[in-house]
């Protein structure tokens, strides 16, 4: 009962979470925008956008984003942000969450700011200092707790500061060329028709390579993440109650054996196998009635526990309801799982003949014999994995996958521990030590918990280890790029008037300049001779709609640097008659998603100038190097003369410096941002932390199942402990030689179940790093080690514990209570 309580537990807090969640997304729907519709472009609105923007009406608010480095004079201390600067009564619907609360409109009265919570505690900064962003300095108004429709997590990488559009201008941070967003937010009347003002602007919009928002596409974008999260979480409490259900098929195993001579005796009193079967049957739908109802009273309790801990990642607020069709549905199927994994057990009491009562072979005969129902609760069980997984997935493929992992996990693991059996039982070691044959002999003795403790053990180890060894490669990733001497600091937004000075105070700083790499904002305009616009508009066309309205930041060189590797065409890096078609080289991503190939041809709009060219080679890009790398790369003696700012490319050696440059620099040169690699890999971990913790305790739910089960299966085969105890007892066996034997036992049960879980475990995370990460995962040997010697070590005294008491009571005692 206890396996089940806790696998409904996690089901029932889980489904009705996810219930909220969904009545969170459509009750704040328009708090996720802020507003009714949302205007934007990556380019400055040009004068008939602004007229566009005139006619449509309405309210209206407007935005400027982008990152740039700010510096607290207080301490000297400065960091990359991103920007707000915001004009008019943005947000139309929720709240600036700000400390104090007037701060949310004070601010824009003047030359103040709001700076994330998360940067003023990392600088020790107080309402009422000050912060320079470019060239101009803000006194803070105060702390900014939240905005509307984004998530804690983001502040981590990208901590926001707001400061009044009117106060732009005095940064000097806008110039040409600049990377910022611009977007303008409408508050309409109601009753307004939105969907006629789509229509109107939809030709405008994709000829000025406008995009727009609206209430319905954020609700569905935020919609889609929080249903991938509550699927997420749906199919994890679904593992606990699988969980639950091998430990309710464990202990009614071991509870059918104890009623073997019972059953004999009611079938010859005249009972029928059937009946005695529905005796037993009810018996366990009552416990599993019973253990569903209390599970689904804790997973109440533990349902105002999740929003606190997944707060972190949801962009809304989630109001804890409680739903009785969820909860019932949830005990349903709790119950339903119950019932099947009873039922296996169950099954062979149907075929205990009344003949039992007077001869004691028929046990042996049970287990040789098979049973064809048996087989077909088997593939209810997997209909069920199958129908659950796929009805909770977006698409049947990824159900059919998921379903198909856990089938898989099950058997793999139970083909393990009959393998274990078959190869201990025909090679057994008998120049061993009387006590190490003793303990390894009931690995495969009737009344072993090989099968038991090898699935629930291997499945959460396979489980938690899993997420560790991703978390692992996912910073190994990050932290490559600092290793030996490769780069770890990027300059951007470097003007060109800029670069000498800038190189000039890297060398002041014994620092060397790896790379000054020219960028160039272009846009495609063509491609084969059809407009990008046409493109768009074509039904038909596979071409991705995010490669032909992205703003592209390109470069020209004249040769392949080591992060690229040429996989078609012919490199060329030089230009020599600018007026024919320029031969360019594109990532071998971005030709997929523009669906061409070597020798297309490819019109680019720079700054309004149509710059024609075509495919000449396709290259494949390393983009785990901290180095500036690029989707189009052109040859020299082309863009040289095209509006462009600079990328440099150093190493510091320490974070001492690394502080000393960025303050350096953004007292100096304003305008240059830099990203510290070594920041960046704490920012990562800081997330990744925050992200383990949250399916850590998700996971959790399958983990203390995997251990209930593990105490369930020391304890119901406690009978057969307690007769082998009393032989061994009689045999003239010690109460210490009884312990080392308890304790080889479950060593062997617990190393081959980690092992086990460990080999699946590092069989994931290779199948994640290579189809989902793209990256090579080489496991750590450290963190499989541990879990080996601690799952181990877990099993052992949880066996020990449960066996308490059998070696210290007299064999006679013994024997006549089993008696």
């Amino acid at each position: 009962m206890a396996s089940s309580i806790i696998g409904i537990a996690a089901l029932v807090a889980i489904t009705s979470f996810t219930k909220n969640l969904e009545e969170a997304v459509h009750n704040q729907s328009k708090t996720l925008l802020g507003a009714d519709f949302a205007l934007k472009s990556r380019r400055p609105f040009t004068e008939e956008t602004e007229e566009l923007i005139r006619t449509i009406g309405g309210e209206q608010s407007r935005r400027i984003s982008f990152s740039s480095m700010v510096y607290f004079p207080k301490n000297s201390a400065t960091r990359l942000a991103r920007i707000w600067a915001l004009e008019g009564q943005f947000p139309y619907y929720g709240v600036l969450e700000t400390v104090p609360d007037t701060a949310a409109q004070s601010f824009k009265r003047g030359p103040y700011a709001l700076v994330d919570d998360s940067l003023m505690l990392q600088f020790d900064a107080q309402v009422g200092d000050t912060i320079k962003i470019g060239a101009f300095i803000f006194r803070i108004a105060g702390r900014l707790k939240k905005i509307p429709g984004r998530t804690l997590a983001v502040s981590l990488v990208r901590p926001r500061i707001l400061i009044p559009k009117a106060y732009l201008k005095q940064t000097q941070l806008i110039q040409t060329g600049s990377v910022a967003r611009y977007r303008v937010y409408f508050k309409f009347a109601p009753g307004f028709d939105l969907e006629s003002l789509i229509q109107k602007i939809t030709p405008h919009a994709t000829e000025h390579r406008l995009e727009f928002d609206t209430v319905e596409k954020r609700r569905a974008r935020i919609g889609w993440s929080m249903e991938n999260l509550s699927r997420y979480l749906i199919l994890v409490g679904f593992i606990a109650v699988l969980l639950g259900g091998l430990g309710i098929a464990s202990g009614i195993h071991v509870y059918v054996r104890k009623k073997i001579e019972t059953v004999a005796i009611l079938r010859c009193l005249g009972a029928k196998g059937k009946q005695t079967l529905t005796v037993y049957l009810i018996q366990a739908t009552a416990m599993g009635l019973i253990a569903s109802c209390l599970g689904a009273l804790i997973g109440i309790g533990i349902q105002r526990l999740l929003p606190a801990v997944l707060a972190d990642f949801l962009p809304l607020k989630v109001t804890v309801s409680y739903s009785f069709s969820t909860i019932l549905l949830a005990i349903g199927m709790g119950l339903a799982i119950s019932m099947l994994f009873a039922l296996l057990p169950l099954l062979s009491l149907r075929r205990i003949s009344p003949l039992l009562a007077l001869r004691s072979s028929y046990e042996d005969a049970v287990q040789k014999s098979r049973d064809p129902l048996q087989w077909f609760i088997y593939l209810l069980i997997v209909t069920a994995v199958g129908w659950f997984s796929i009805t909770q997935s977006d698409r049947w493929q990824q159900g059919t996958i998921f379903a198909a992992g856990i089938v898989g996990s099950f058997a793999l693991l139970a083909a393990v521990a009959k393998l274990i059996m078959t190869l201990v039982k025909r090679y057994f070691p008998v120049s061993w030590p009387y006590v190490w044959r003793q303990g390894l002999a009931n690995l495969y003795r009737p009344g072993n918990q090989t099968t038991g403790l090898m699935l629930s053990v291997g499945l959460g180890t396979f489980l938690i280890l899993t997420l560790y060894l991703s978390q692992e490669m996912l910073l190994k990733q990050v932290s490559f790029a600092s290793q030996g001497n490769q780069p770890n600091m990027v300059l951007f937004d470097v003007q060109p008037d800029q670069r000498e000075d800038i190189t000039d105070l890297l060398r002041s700083f014994g620092l060397r300049t790896y790379q000054q790499v020219p960028i160039v904002t272009m846009r495609l305009a063509a491609i084969n001779d059809k407009k990008v616009e046409d493109i768009r508009r074509d039904p038909n066309s596979k071409i991705s709609n995010w490669a032909l309205r992205r703003e592209y930041r390109s470069t020209y060189r004249d040769h392949l640097i080591d992060t690229e590797t040429l996989l078609a065409g012919t490199w060329q890096g030089n230009s020599e008659h600018s007026s024919e078609i320029i031969p360019i080289s594109l990532e071998k991503g971005i030709a997929k998603r523009l669906n061409v190939a070597v020798g297309d041809k490819l019109v680019f709009d720079i700054y309004g100038v149509p710059v024609s060219t075509r495919v000449g080679s396709i290259r494949e890009v390393d983009w785990h190097r901290v180095q500036p790398n690029f989707f189009v790369v052109f040859p020299v003696g082309v863009l040289e003369s095209a509006p462009q700012f600079y990328v440099l490319v150093t190493r510091v050696a320490s974070k001492e410096i690394s502080a000393d440059l960025q303050r350096t620099v953004v007292q100096i040169f304003p305008n240059i941002s830099t990203i510290d690699l070594t920041f960046i890999l704490d920012v990562v971990d800081a997330i990744l932390s925050r992200v383990a913790f949250a399916i850590q305790f998700i996971a959790s739910f399958s983990i203390v199942t995997a251990l209930i089960v593990l105490g369930g299966a020391v304890i119901t085969s406690r009978s057969q402990r307690l007769m082998e105890s009393a032989l061994l007892r009689t045999l003239g066996a010690s109460r210490k030689q009884i312990l080392k034997i308890m304790a080889i036992e479950y060593l062997f049960l617990g190393g081959l179940a980690a092992l086990s879980g460990i080999i699946l475990a590092v069989a994931a995370s290779w199948a994640l790093a290579y189809y989902y990460f793209s990256a090579n995962f080489v496991p750590p040997l450290l963190i499989p080690l541990t879990a080996l010697l601690l799952v181990t070590a877990v099993t052992i005294l949880a066996g020990m514990l449960g066996s308490q008491g059998i070696y210290n009571r007299p064999a006679l005692e013994l024997l006549r209570a089993d008696g």
